[in-house]
C-alpha cells in the first residue's frame, strides 16, 4: 500500500541486521520471559504457602 514493501520482506530485513544469537544466551521477547518468571515464581510462592499451612494444620 502507498509503495511499501510487504510487511513479511520488512520483518525479513529487520531480522537479517540483527547480530547472531549465541547459544543458550537469549530469550527473544522479553514480555514473555517477565511473563514466564514471573509465573515460576507465583506457582512456587503457592506451593511454599501451600506447604507451610498443611504443616500448621496437621502438625
Amino acid at each position: 500500500m502507498f509503495h511499501r514493501k510487504p510487511l513479511e520482506e520488512r520483518i525479513a530485513e529487520r531480522q537479517a541486521k540483527l547480530p547472531p544469537l549465541k547459544e543458550g544466551k537469549h530469550f527473544e521477547h522479553g514480555p514473555a520471559k517477565f511473563v514466564f518468571v514471573s509465573l515460576l515464581v507465583a506457582v512456587a510462592l503457592m506451593h511454599f504457602v501451600g506447604l507451610a499451612v498443611v504443616m500448621h494444620f496437621y502438625s
